[in-house]
């Protein structure tokens, strides 16, 4: 029996999280899904929980994820080496081939499995299923000192979307699937591109016109230069945290991806720390949240 005090908490939590539930019935959510969530047994078994939790209540979870560190085991255990350029891997067609077994298999498999043993309906996807994400070659240019133009870098079978077939998703979803894409897309020649999985997570999420973007890092959001976490902010205050240099490095790709989204028509973008457990229904069912919120309003306005 619950004791008078763990019984007012559970109370508490429920009836703070019930106007979120009413206010996200019917919603589309997509969760990029990575980093230490997705190597910790106990954040694993946490995240397939909160996707199953929210689709029971009416919430359509769509999940977007990345692999990188699995994929470096695997290419380490062939003795293929890695090779990074702009923080992007180079993959030649060798490395290519192990990006789809471990994305497409190894990972996306253990996802589905996963979310399917705690109650759910997941089902796996690469975008080269129905032509789910079309993609066309990134081009990476560098600017190296001592040279007029930027000097053209090929990075190999490294991909960004041009397109995502919405219709596939939303028949999925109407059908009570809970959709587990890997950030494969294919070009219009049937080319195999590797696709960052935040942009993936992005674009699918504009596709969709989802109510939230949520992307799990291993930080605890974005900082000011105290170290502060940053809970709710504009687009016009991130443009402004970027060029005053508050946001840099590693950081940017992902601010950007999320600011796109939010452009594009998302109802807010979520940088959450990954690394608590049960961080998504944190996020989504209190008032304070675990992250950074980035939305056409700061939080609260």
């Amino acid at each position: 029996m619950l004791s008078r005090d763990a019984a007012a908490q559970v109370s508490r939590v429920l009836t703070e999280a019930l106007p979120y539930i009413q206010r996200f019935t019917g919603k589309t959510i997509v969760i990029k899904y990575g980093g230490n969530a997705m190597e910790n047994d106990e954040l694993k078994n946490s995240f397939a929980r909160d996707i199953v939790l929210m689709k029971t209540v009416g919430i359509n979870p769509v999940v977007v994820h990345g692999g990188g560190p699995q994929i470096g085991d695997l290419l380490k255990r062939l003795n293929i080496e890695s090779q990074f350029i702009e923080g992007m891997r180079v993959t030649d067609s060798q490395t290519m081939d192990v990006v789809e077994m471990v994305l497409g298999g190894q990972v996306n498999k253990d996802i589905v499995n996963l979310i399917n043993q705690h109650g759910g309906s997941a089902i796996g996807l690469t975008g080269k299923d129905a032509g789910l994400i079309k993609a066309r070659k990134l081009k990476v240019s560098r600017h190296t000192p001592g040279m007029d133009k930027p000097e053209i870098i090929d990075i190999g079978h490294v991909g960004e979307v041009s397109s995502v077939n919405a219709n596939l998703i939303n028949r999925l979803v109407s059908d009570d699937y809970i959709p587990v894409i890997a950030p494969i897309g294919v070009g219009t020649d049937g080319t195999s591109y590797n696709i960052n999985a935040d942009l993936v997570a992005g674009k699918v999420a504009e596709a969709l016109g989802a109510e939230k973007l949520m992307l799990l890092t291993n930080i605890a959001g974005l900082m000011d230069k105290e170290g502060k976490v940053l809970t709710g902010l504009s687009t016009a205050q991130v443009d402004a945290l970027i060029a005053d240099g508050t946001i840099y490095g590693g950081m940017l790709p992902k601010i950007r991806c999320a600011l796109d989204a939010v452009q594009g028509g998302v109802g807010s973008a979520i940088i959450v720390d990954g690394r608590v457990p049960n961080a998504v229904l944190l996020e989504l069912f209190t008032d304070t949240g675990v992250g950074t919120l980035i939305t056409n309003q700061a939080r609260g306005e």
